[in-house]
């Protein structure tokens, strides 16, 4: 799925530091919700993706790579993407989603909204 594809998604769960304004994932968050996506957010705020009340489009990796592995490997929750934000990455990570043939592409949600929301 390519980044333009994502942004016209509409359930998004970004999972990372939501709650702090200088973290990638605050800014991202603030950043799809005022553009009138529906958002959650896992980490500080919900603990698991699991927790997610509903229905999940994309969840946004803006995470240290060993808390976004432990949190896609108990991730039971069906969605169309993951997207891996730049730092977010990992061989380990990779190799768990291509192995379980779970969709996912790296790249930045903060560039697919200045492009494409």
């Amino acid at each position: 799925m390519e980044l333009q594809e994502i942004m016209k998604k509409r359930v998004f769960a970004v999972v990372g530091d939501t709650l702090n304004s200088e973290k990638y994932a605050y800014k991202i968050k603030q950043g799809l919700t005022e553009k009138g996506y529906k958002v959650f957010a896992v980490g500080k705020e919900l603990s698991s993706i699991n927790d997610v009340p509903e229905e999940i489009d994309v969840i946004d990796l803006c995470i240290h790579p060993a808390k976004g592995l432990a949190l896609m490997q108990e991730c039971k929750k069906k969605f169309q993407c993951a997207v891996i934000q730049p730092g977010a990455e990992s061989e380990e990570l990779i190799a768990y989603l291509k192995e379980n043939q779970l969709p996912y592409m790296n790249g930045c949600l903060l560039v697919g909204l200045s492009l494409y929301a």
